[in-house]
């Protein structure tokens, strides 16, 4: 699958742009761009795609995206209402400014720094954001750079949400406070593929029995350390899947699975679809000839 890279109007001497399209025509394939985008889509359903995540939304849907990862929106109903979209832009280098390191601040460089997988917003937080990005549309100058903190610290503040794309589609894992989890997260990024990677050798790597690793991994990080390699080998999978042109069976045992059958049961169980029918899915997705956007 052919990925496009979009040019933002994002310019040096912009903090933000934000982009209001009332009736948008939901009329980009899937595509990539270096900046953070927050991107809230209105009065309307359809399906989204983001990283390795295919997902259906209806009527609201509000996601926060990471640089350089791949997203799309499509409309999948009669579309006789009007939908409305909103995109904020802002670059990259917004997280690693020491203002977000200051202690008020810290939690919007956390919230940037999770974005990589894609974060999709619900409950309050959704509320409270879609007015405060309907009202930003209206203004300029310093209020309107008022507005844009208060909207990430809105969203910085919630619990209301979920990650998208999966561990193992960047293979960035997010920083924990445990030394012995980043050790372990170090050890399996750089050996996931690795067909002969067991619990006991990472736990020696710790310092701790099998069974007290187990119990604390899952403690710490909310799933079990067996499914952890597999969610970051399905990733790794996903990724492989949309871009490249790898055989499945390549793409098995680049992975680190030991036979075809395990990775094809595998992933349909953890993805709800077959290796070969996901990829067949977002070709589908990317109606590659309709559009213009700069190539990568």
């Amino acid at each position: 699958m052919k990925v496009y890279s979009e040019i933002t109007p994002l310019r040096e001497d912009d903090i933000f742009v934000i982009l209001d399209h009332p009736n948008a025509k939901f009329d980009y394939p899937v595509h990539l761009h270096p900046e953070f985008e927050l991107n809230l889509v209105t009065n309307c359903s359809g399906s989204r795609i983001v990283g390795d995540s295919v997902m259906d939304f209806s009527e609201t849907d509000l996601v926060l995206i990471g640089p350089n990862t791949y997203h799309c929106w499509e409309r999948t109903d009669d579309g006789k209402a009007n939908s409305h979209v909103i995109t904020i832009q802002f670059e990259d280098a917004f997280v690693e400014n020491s203002f977000l390191s200051k202690k008020s601040m810290v939690h919007i460089k956390k919230l940037l720094q999770k974005s990589a997988r894609g974060i999709e917003f619900y409950g309050e937080a959704r509320n409270k954001t879609v007015k405060l990005m309907e009202s930003l549309s209206g203004l300029h100058g310093f209020n309107s750079t008022i507005t844009f903190l208060q909207i990430l610290n809105e969203l910085a503040s919630s619990q209301d949400y979920n990650t998208l794309a999966s561990d193992g589609f960047n293979l960035k894992l997010e920083h924990n406070t445990s030394k012995k989890i980043n050790m372990v997260y170090d050890y399996v990024l750089k050996n996931y593929n690795d067909v002969d990677l067991r619990l006991s050798k990472v736990a020696e790597i710790v310092n701790m029995s099998d069974s007290a690793f187990s119990h604390f991994f899952k403690k710490r990080t909310n799933k079990s350390f067996t499914q952890f390699i597999i969610d970051l080998k399905i990733g790794q999978a996903s990724k492989l899947l949309l871009e490249t042109h790898d055989s499945i069976s390549e793409i098995c045992y680049t992975c680190g699975f030991n036979n075809i059958s395990n990775f094809n049961r595998t992933f349909k169980k953890n993805k709800g679809i077959t290796p070969n029918g996901y990829r067949s899915k977002f070709t589908q997705n990317n109606k590659l000839e309709e559009y213009t956007l700069a190539k990568e």
